[in-house]
């Protein structure tokens, strides 16, 4: 009798198995890296990303767009996790790590292909990775808060490329300032407050030793400015809490007047407690009644309503005070203090400003633009800029920019690879080859002639010009650090890490099992054509 077939999983289990399951994987990864690889550098292009509502956005920010774009592929997934851990540990250097694990993943193909096993190249790409790391500490520069010049370099080469261009020396001081100001305690980026307002140009982008809310007082009867102002914090709501279900029945006109007459007493009472604590300012994280601002009006009290969560957690920091969730907790010990509380009107809005804070270190960067798109690309680049000068000011080492630094990096590599025995060399030459994609993507972007710079980017890093770059904006090679394109050691440090481990990690699949219940759609398993069109 012939032998039945046994079932181990699942009739709606999709299985793909060795090197198909590799070679689908490295597809997607690299379908990830050439859709943003565009964006790359001064000169790279923009993406306008549509989605099912019409709202648009239109940037060159690596994590964006990948955050954006409906990614399915789980290799590709796992490629999209790098960007958001190269945004959350340095907030800049997203699209060079993404397009670094797509080419190792590119090269270690062409490796398989001549029978290496996937160990053995994710052995190499390991011992390249922390090899690379060593060099790059050895041949980084040291920086710190005080050379300001080269801190605002480092700004500029963040932001530049990122539609900043018109405003970026504007930018670059009040990105220094602001990091420089908050540095002295501990760098916690969370002190700086980025605040947008639709109107005027980005060249009226300003910085605020303060805190800029997006609320206006909730009643026009009350003060527009209030001096020395002591400010309650309140996450409850100053309304008659509802009760769900509840019937009050009333009989006659006189039960109605009491009842109505007792609402009104609760929340007057609320006021005088408010008042009774000293506060002249109040800021509530939920509503407050139409009578309550009646009272509060009277009693000469500044408020805003509905102020998020965050900006409340900012206030307490900058002004000191405690956020309270009992009106009967309020007392004086609780407010906040600061010398103006005061509404202004700045573009097509108002806005409540609180300057003087208790804490010096509360500043906000108001950010102006003609459209919301203009703006929303502007706090991307400045967001840019914040972290790149925090990172070097924290780790206190920087590099040469425009592609100097993956040259010398490929170089030493290359150097080092000869010292070794065994398979491995071939993958720590594929893995200085990878590095060499950056500079020749610059490159392209910038239309220029990427072999041309290549080959004469290694002339001159062989004959021990070790900060020879791209300077995209003059079209030569020439010493980056003495033209003020700098980047952080983090950026390049993180990159290189975060992309060797995951591209290691996809190399070392040979077998995908995915669930009929969440499994990706045929397209989406298949290399993501989907994706191609976004170029």
């Amino acid at each position: 009798m012939a032998e039945k077939p046994i079932y181990i999983l699942p009739e709606d289990v999709q299985r793909t198995l060795g090197k198909d399951a590799q070679r689908n994987n490295i597809m997607a990864a690299k379908i990830v890296a050439e859709t943003i690889k565009s964006t790359l550098g001064p000169k790279g292009m923009d993406k306008m990303l549509v989605d099912s509502g019409g709202d648009i956005i239109v940037t060159n920010d690596g994590v964006t767009i990948l955050n954006e774009i409906e990614i399915e592929h789980p290799a590709a997934k796992m490629i999209v996790e790098i960007a958001k851990t190269q945004e959350d540990e340095v907030g800049d250097g997203t699209t060079t790590a993404v397009m670094f694990a797509g080419r190792l993943l590119e090269n270690a193909e062409e490796l398989l292909d001549k029978k290496i096993h996937p160990t053995v190249i994710a052995k190499g790409y390991r011992i390249a990775a922390e090899e690379a790391v060593k060099i790059l500490k050895e041949i980084s520069y040291d920086i710190s808060s005080v050379d300001e010049e080269k801190l605002k370099s480092i700004a500029l080469t963040a932001m530049t490329g990122k539609g900043a261009e018109a405003a970026k020396d504007k930018f670059s001081d009040i990105i220094v300032k602001a990091v420089r100001q908050i540095a002295e305690n501990g760098l916690d980026l969370g002190n700086i407050k980025l605040e947008k307002s639709k109107g005027g140009g980005v060249e009226d982008t300003e910085l605020i030793s303060g805190i800029v809310i997006d609320k206006e007082r909730v009643n026009s009867d009350m003060p527009q400015k209030v001096e020395n102002a002591r400010i309650a914090l309140i996450d409850s709501a100053l309304e008659i809490k509802q009760i769900d279900d509840a019937k009050i029945s009333i009989t006659s006109p006189d039960q109605m007047q009491s009842f109505v007459q007792q609402q009104e007493n609760i929340l007057k009472e609320m006021v005088d407690k408010i008042r009774s604590s000293g506060a002249n300012v109040v800021f509530c994280q939920k509503g407050i009644d139409d009578l309550a601002q009646y009272y509060l009006s009277k009693a000469g009290i500044y408020a805003c309503r509905r102020v998020g969560r965050d900006d409340m957690i900012k206030l307490s920091k900058a002004t000191n005070g405690k956020i309270i969730s009992q009106i009967d907790e309020l007392n004086q010990e609780n407010l906040g203090n600061a010398q103006l509380v005061e509404e202004r009107k700045k573009g097509e809005e108002e806005m409540t400003y609180i300057t003087g804070c208790s804490n010096p270190k509360a500043l906000t960067i108001l950010i102006y633009g003609g459209t919301g798109h203009v703006i929303d690309e502007m706090e991307r680049a400045i967001k840019d800029g914040l972290g790149d000068v925090a990172a070097a000011i924290k780790y206190g080492k920087i590099v040469a920019g425009g592609g100097a630094i993956e040259i010398e990096l490929a170089k030493r590599l290359r150097e080092f690879s000869q010292r070794l025995q065994g398979r491995e060399q071939l993958a720590i030459e594929k893995f200085a080859s990878a590095l060499e994609f950056i500079p020749s993507t610059l490159a392209e972007n910038a239309g220029l002639d990427p072999i041309d710079i290549l080959t004469e980017l290694k002339a001159r890093h062989d004959s021990g010009e070790m900060q020879a770059g791209i300077n995209i904006f003059t079209n030569q090679i020439e010493n980056t650090i003495n033209a003020g394109i700098i980047e952080p050691l983090k950026i390049k440090t993180q990159a290189i890490s975060s992309a060797s481990e995951v591209a290691m990690m996809i190399l070392r699949i040979d077998d995908v099992i995915a669930s009929g219940k969440s499994q990706p759609s045929p397209r989406g398993m298949q290399g993501m054509p989907g994706l191609q069109g976004m170029e």
